[in-house]
């Protein structure tokens, strides 16, 4: 069989909302040369770079949304129901409408039925089957179904079963290589996740224009009327929350409000009530200590521990219940706005905030979250839930701050936004520790050191 010059990738998801595989289909026609086609579920708008370039061709399956119609009690029966129409769907993208490919590359999880579908493509079509592994599927189902059910073990005896029989295998951290190896019997490779070169910090110039386009979603508060809503309402023209422009001179306020921002899929890994507790936390902490100062002090403290808002972006399930949580908060000196951003103001909000925060904590704990690397890249430092193997990526006291619980998480902005923003030497060492980490490394690099000699041996393998 001759090589063909081209790979499938397959995403049984929301393209939009897959970043790393986005990535690997950039890289694949970039620095391999390949056609690239991907199988994915549509949803979300995936980046312009991966739109628009020609070697790049999107097929886009439809979602059995129908299934959400089922009653809850059902839940075992709609997962069976669910799993069988994907898997007809993907034999039908993978066998028929897709050209031959040399290689398919598979995001995991989901596993079910992405692994076996993905499998009996690639044998019928002689190509190389590679797993990238960014979990794995039974520990997130374990989260809704307990991990003692039958179905998590059928799911995990599935996952592994197929899993090995891949031509080979990329993960995300030393912790699942090391998992893989010892209880699943997967040698992968890392392929650590590392930031696109589309982010960097913003230019002034461009913090102001991406502010005055969101400006009509920061114009509506969750709940009641906050300060931001007020200082909106006098704004001039010429001015953003954050920015002023003066004729072509554009300068940061120095009373602006301390920008930080999360990203979140909204789902039960990631708790975010510590967050809204940590942020109850800081407004009662400021109040009190202005309403223990004389009028002379009030202005000296609010200068010491500004007013915070939060933006998160992501969509998920449980968003609508922590909007209702907010909605009852009544703070004065926070405030939280969500939203979805497009692909390309996504990277130029990191690069314009002054702190992360991840609630990440991992099913599995073997996996890293990708929002922090985009942080990073940004030279945005981060406040980040601690696990397991979280210190792979965040290094504690040097690009961000590890805590595990609500309090932790209040004290540390307090620490960080003392003096903001000329004085605030805790937060710029951080900075400076992000803007390294942010650096040292990109997708580029990456991906042509540990995931092209892989997919270079496993093609010429199929093809010998």
């Amino acid at each position: 069989m001759g090589k063909r010059g081209r790979a499938c990738v397959v995403v049984l998801g929301d393209l939009g909302r897959s970043p790393r595989m986005q990535y690997h289909a950039l890289s694949l026609a970039r620095q391999a040369s390949f056609q690239v086609d991907i199988v994915s579920y549509g949803g979300s708008i995936p980046h312009e770079a991966v739109l628009n370039h020609p070697s790049i061709h999107i097929h886009t399956m439809a979602q059995p949304r129908f299934l959400q119609l089922f009653p809850k009690i059902l839940y075992p029966v709609t997962l069976l129901l669910k799993a069988f129409i994907q898997f007809t769907m993907l034999l039908w993208f993978l066998f028929v409408k897709v050209p031959a490919p040399d290689i398919f590359l598979v995001q995991n999880p989901p596993s079910v039925p992405t692994l076996i579908a993905v499998k009996w493509a690639s044998s019928w079509r002689r190509a190389a089957f590679v797993v990238d592994w960014h979990n794995f599927g039974y520990t997130l189902l374990a989260l809704s179904l307990g991990r003692n059910n039958l179905l998590v073990s059928l799911y995990r005896w599935f996952e592994n079963h197929y899993g090995k029989m891949a031509t080979g295998s990329l993960c995300v951290t030393k912790a699942m290589q090391h998992e893989l190896d010892q209880n699943w019997g997967v040698s992968a490779k890392v392929l650590y996740d590392q930031p696109p070169e589309f982010f960097r910090p913003a230019l002034l110039e461009e913090r102001h224009e991406l502010f005055c386009r969101v400006k009509k979603d920061l114009c509506h508060p969750i709940g009641v009327y906050d300060f931001i809503s007020a200082e909106l309402e006098n704004q001039k023209l010429n001015e953003t929350l954050f920015t002023t422009k003066n004729n072509t001179d554009i300068s940061l306020k120095q009373n602006r409000p301390a920008l930080v921002v999360s990203s979140t899929s909204w789902t039960p890994d990631e708790n975010f009530g510590i967050l809204l507790e940590a942020a109850v936390m800081y407004d009662r902490r400021v109040a009190a200590r202005s309403k223990g100062s004389d009028t002379a002090e009030i202005s000296e403290e609010q200068h010491f521990y500004p007013n915070l808002l939060f933006i998160i972006t992501g969509k998920g399930p449980e968003k609508e219940m922590y909007e209702e949580k907010i909605k009852r908060l009544n703070l004065k000196h926070v405030a939280f706005r969500t939203m979805w951003l497009a692909a390309e103001d996504y990277p130029l909000l990191l690069g314009s905030a002054d702190l992360g925060v991840c609630l990440h904590t991992s099913s599995s704990g073997l996996d890293l979250p990708m929002k922090v690397v985009d942080m990073f890249g940004c030279g945005l430092p981060v406040c980040s839930v601690s696990y397991s193997c979280i210190q792979e990526l965040v290094k504690d006291g040097k690009n961000g701050l590890l805590f595990s619980s609500s309090s932790e998480l209040a004290d540390q902005l307090l620490i960080l936004f003392k003096g903001f923003p000329g004085n605030c030497d805790a937060l710029m060492s951080l900075k400076a520790g992000a803007m390294e980490t942010g650096s040292s490394g990109r997708w580029a690099t990456e991906w042509e050191d540990c995931a092209k000699p892989l997919i270079t041996q496993v093609v010429s393998q199929i093809a010998d």
